[in-house]
């Protein structure tokens, strides 16, 4: 997959965009989490 293709979300705690990472490619459907900051202050 091509870097300009890959899927974004908006982090539900700060609200900025972030891209597919292969490490959640088995479970992308249930990233909410743009990092572990933001998962730790929700």
């Amino acid at each position: 997959m091509k870097k300009q293709y890959l899927p974004q979300k908006i982090c539900v705690v700060c609200k900025r965009p972030f891209s597919w990472r292969k490490k959640w490619k088995t479970n992308w459907e249930h990233v909410k989490y743009c990092s572990e900051r933001c998962r730790r202050q929700s």
